[in-house]
């Protein structure tokens, strides 16, 4: 997949098939909606392509008023949205920064700037609660119209349901706010998962005995927090269980080496051999948040966070243990049919 940072690069595209929106997560609603969007690519021999924006316009907005509480929690990174916009198979990103400029443009303005002259969309596929433009006034009726003026093709898609409860990036936040992991995974269609560069932190957990690969959390409000059982890819042959802490790291000096940023800290049950004591650091990682043990918490000096921690690793020995006897079990009841 291309990615192009702003409408200056896009312009060199020949014309595409487009959709709109934050993304955040690429649950299964944004799934079935790109799986269309391709199909109707191809029918007119044309790039598939999303439209993105970075920050969040609810963050700007939050930003721009002072009112930091009414920014949305983030599902993923910019990365993360990227790799699972590409491995729906769009021909190309279009990530565009949201800022005074673009919110200050009239529906009118942004069809013609962004979707005629940026883009030369030919097709244009939006959700039910499509809005854009300032104040958002423009709404699905203006966008069809336009396409008869401009010649593009104007479509939109219903909400996708899962079990009656609508798939959105909302029901997502909820589920994970709440540590409703079996719930994300069946809004996603996949494991939640954060990715990243491993980077260096304190060595603190090296030092207790549980040296831990750090991965920063690119924002500062993020969906989950808490201790989870996680999966770690990238990293070896084969996925590694382990334990991780998502969070503020309540019981560490606030002034530590990365700077009090949200990390996502794993602790590997199995470590290969392979990597040696650093080999993690650079390296890019995916972990994969399976199940919630517990929020953070703080410890009352070091003893009681290694303490903790000890729990927390042989509650992650446990799960890995209860999945494997289940799978053994199924296994069985499969042979048995």
């Amino acid at each position: 997949m291309k990615v192009f940072r702003g409408l200056h690069h896009a312009a060199l595209a020949p014309g595409c098939a487009l959709t709109i929106g934050n993304f955040d997560g690429v649950h299964r609603g944004h799934q079935a909606m790109l799986a269309l969007l391709r199909a109707e690519a191809a029918q007119r021999g044309v790039a598939s392509c999303a439209l993105t924006f970075e920050p969040h316009p609810r963050d700007y907005f939050a930003a721009a008023t002072g009112k930091p509480e009414l920014a949305p929690a983030r599902i993923g990174s910019l990365r993360d949205k990227l790799h699972d916009l590409a491995h729906c198979g769009i021909d190309q990103a279009v990530v565009i920064p949201f800022n005074a400029r673009l919110a200050a443009l009239s529906p009118q303005d942004f069809i013609r700037t962004v979707l005629v002259d940026g883009l030369r969309a030919k097709y244009v596929l939006v959700g039910d609660d499509f809005r854009f433009g300032a104040r958002r006034a423009g709404d699905y009726a203006m966008l069809d119209a336009a396409g008869e003026t401009f010649s593009f093709d104007v479509a939109r898609m219903n909400s996708y349901e899962v079990h009656g409860l609508r798939v959105s990036s909302s029901a997502v936040r909820e589920a994970l706010s709440q540590g409703r992991m079996a719930d994300v995974e069946r809004l996603l269609g996949r494991p939640y998962c954060i990715s990243g560069h491993v980077v260096h932190g304190r060595k603190l957990g090296r030092d207790l005995g549980f040296p831990t690969l750090n991965l920063r959390f690119a924002h500062w409000k993020p969906a989950a927090s808490g201790i989870f059982v996680v999966r770690v890819h990238g990293l070896a042959a084969q996925p590694l269980p382990g334990v991780a802490n998502l969070g503020v790291r309540p019981s560490l000096d606030p002034d530590d080496v990365n700077g009090g940023r949200v990390l996502l800290e794993t602790h590997c049950l199995e470590w290969p051999h392979g990597l040696g004591r650093d080999g993690g650091y650079g390296k890019i990682a995916r972990v994969e948040l399976l199940h919630k043990l517990h929020d953070e918490r703080k410890y009352d000096g070091l003893d009681a966070l290694k303490r903790g921690i000890a729990t927390d690793r042989d509650d992650a020995h446990a799960y890995f243990a209860s999945m494997h006897a289940e799978t053994h079990r199924q296994t069985t009841r499969d042979r048995i049919q």
